[in-house]
C-alpha cells in the first residue's frame, strides 16, 4: 500500500507560478512511476506529467509542455511539480499517482487532490 499526499494548490493570477508536492509513505519503495493528473470541472481527469521514480526519465502533455516540469527526490520520497506561466486554463483538482507495475500502465494509488486555481 502506498499514501500519496498532495500540498501546494491555491489561487494565483494568470501568468503566476505554484509548486505542487507529493509525498509518498506506506510500501513506496516499490513504486515504478509517479504521475499528475488534473480534472477541471465538466471535464475527465487528464494527463500532466509523469516521471520513473529510479531514472527520472519524464513525461509531459502537450498542453504543460514547456511550462509544467516533474521532479523528484527519491530521499523524501517526495514528487514535485513546478507550474511556471499558469493559464486559467490549467484550473482544476490536480492528483498524484503511484505507478507500481512495470508492465500496466494502470496507476495503483491515489492521493486526495489538491486545487489550483488560476484567476484572470
Amino acid at each position: 500500500q502506498v499514501q500519496l499526499l498532495e500540498s501546494g494548490g491555491g489561487l494565483v493570477q494568470a501568468g503566476g507560478s505554484l509548486r505542487l508536492s507529493c509525498a509518498a509513505s506506506g510500501r513506496s519503495f516499490s513504486t515504478y512511476a509517479l504521475g499528475w493528473f488534473r480534472q477541471a470541472p465538466g471535464k475527465g481527469r487528464e494527463f500532466v506529467a509523469s516521471i520513473r521514480w529510479s531514472g527520472g526519465y519524464t513525461n509531459y502533455a502537450d498542453s504543460v509542455k514547456g511550462r509544467f516540469t516533474i521532479s523528484r527526490d527519491n530521499a523524501k520520497n517526495t514528487v514535485y511539480l513546478q507550474m511556471d506561466s499558469l493559464k486559467p486554463e490549467d484550473t482544476a483538482v490536480y492528483y498524484c499517482a503511484a505507478l507500481l507495475s512495470q508492465i500496466r500502465t494502470q496507476y495503483d494509488y491515489w492521493g486526495q487532490g489538491t486545487q489550483v486555481t488560476v484567476s484572470s
